[in-house]
């Protein structure tokens, strides 16, 4: 059965082959997104301005969710790693305009990122299927 097997998906980051870590794992129905960046990977660019960065993040996490045969509307957990805590509000609204409908669980965290570019980080875990949203393709 396909729903069980362990697959990688590669996000197109050089940190990924450097580091030896995968932008995303599907196991199941599972769906495990590593810490996502704000860097336009292929460019290998960062914006300086962290909601841009907040944008970017989430289109590389799409990009792997659609992947992976899933949407943001079926995440279930978001992590959200911030080299500052005065910069998570200001992403708000963004955050809000791709997760408010799918409300899921999240945590915000104030840490060293690394690289001193990074101002904000988001992990997601999704489960496919679970956002009720029907997908086309395979």
């Amino acid at each position: 059965m396909e729903n069980t097997v362990r697959r990688a998906i590669a996000g197109g980051s050089a940190f990924e082959e450097r580091i030896g870590y995968a932008r995303a794992v599907v196991d199941g129905d599972r769906v495990y997104v590593s810490g996502t960046t704000g860097f336009d990977y292929a460019a290998m660019t960062i914006s300086d301005d962290v909601i841009e960065q907040a944008e970017q993040c989430l289109r590389n996490i799409e990009a792997a969710l659609d992947e992976a045969g899933c949407t943001l509307a079926d995440v279930v957990r978001v992590r959200y790693l911030l080299s500052a805590r005065e910069d998570f509000e200001p992403c708000w609204p963004v955050l809000r305009r791709c997760f408010g409908e799918v409300r899921p669980a999240a945590t915000m965290q104030v840490c060293g990122l690394a690289d001193p570019r990074m101002r904000i980080e988001i992990e997601v875990d999704a489960r496919r299927g679970s956002g009720g949203k029907p997908r086309g393709g395979g």
